[in-house]
């Protein structure tokens, strides 16, 4: 993969991953410190409750957190860890998790993402809020970010 992303680099990217494959993920924005990601909601994505599982708004957080940061430094990003909040029982038609750089450091960007649901009728709610820092990966030729380039 090239250090610098596009949109269509970042689709790729995340084509790649099997497991967005499985729950069909998309990619709807990035670029300038953003990224969209949404997937639409089904019943085998849900808890007993019948509300979204906490795990898949782990896993949009995770994913968005990462694709905002990649797209203010480049490709060679690693989720260092994060932490999320969950506002209320996630319901409707369609998840959204958009994340924001807040600082973009040499070795570690700061990345905040909102999580929302969309219902049937267009209205959008959010439903969780998460932080993460990502980490800027070394180059492959031996880590001029001070990262090692195996991190």
């Amino acid at each position: 993969m090239k250090d610098s992303l596009d949109l269509a680099a970042a689709r790729e990217a995340l084509a790649a991953q099997p497991f967005s494959n499985l729950l069909g993920t998309r990619l709807v924005a990035f670029g300038k410190g953003e990224a969209v990601l949404e997937l639409e909601i089904r019943d085998d994505l849900r808890q007993q409750n019948g509300f979204v599982h906490g795990g898949v708004l782990g896993y949009a957080a995770d994913n968005a957190l990462t694709f905002a940061a990649g797209s203010a430094v480049g490709a060679r990003v690693l989720t260092s860890g994060f932490t999320i909040d969950y506002l209320r029982p996630a319901d409707g038609t369609l998840l959204r998790a958009h994340a924001h750089v807040v600082r973009a450091g040499r070795t570690r960007v700061v990345c905040r993402c909102d999580l929302s649901t969309v219902d049937a009728e267009g209205t959008q709610t959010l439903c969780a809020v998460a932080q993460g820092t990502i980490a800027v990966r070394g180059t492959a030729s031996g880590g001029a970010t001070g990262v090692p380039a195996d991190y």
